[in-house]
């Protein structure tokens, strides 16, 4: 049974950072691409930042330049770095194995002054 558990949310002020971790059991996440996605209230969930099995990179415009993801398979873990919060970013942030069909549960990003 392939699992996905998010962690690293929390309350920061604007400017702030937070590393968001994704811990896979039942599976080996070099194998596949795996994502990160985001749902702010009242919003679809959209497609945050992904990495391949080759560790190609790709993210979406709002977030270019303030946020990287990142990959490391001896812990069988996938991160997303941010950088330089705004309060826009706030959202439930998911981590997802597309091939997998996969989701974790999420965790809760605020970003407020």
């Amino acid at each position: 049974q392939v699992q996905l558990v998010e962690s690293g949310g929390g309350l920061v002020q604007p400017g702030e950072s937070l590393r968001l971790s994704c811990v896979a059991s039942g599976t080996i996440v070099s194998k596949w691409t795996m994502a990160w996605y985001r749902q702010g209230p009242g919003k679809q969930r959209e497609l945050v930042a992904r990495i391949t099995s080759g560790g190609t990179t790709n993210y979406a415009d709002s977030v270019k330049g303030r946020f990287t993801v990142s990959r490391d398979n001896a812990k069988n873990t996938v991160y997303l770095q941010m950088n330089s919060l705004k309060p826009e970013d706030t959202a439930i942030y998911y981590c997802n194995c597309p091939t997998l069909s996969t989701w974790g549960q999420g965790t809760q990003v605020t970003v407020s002054s």
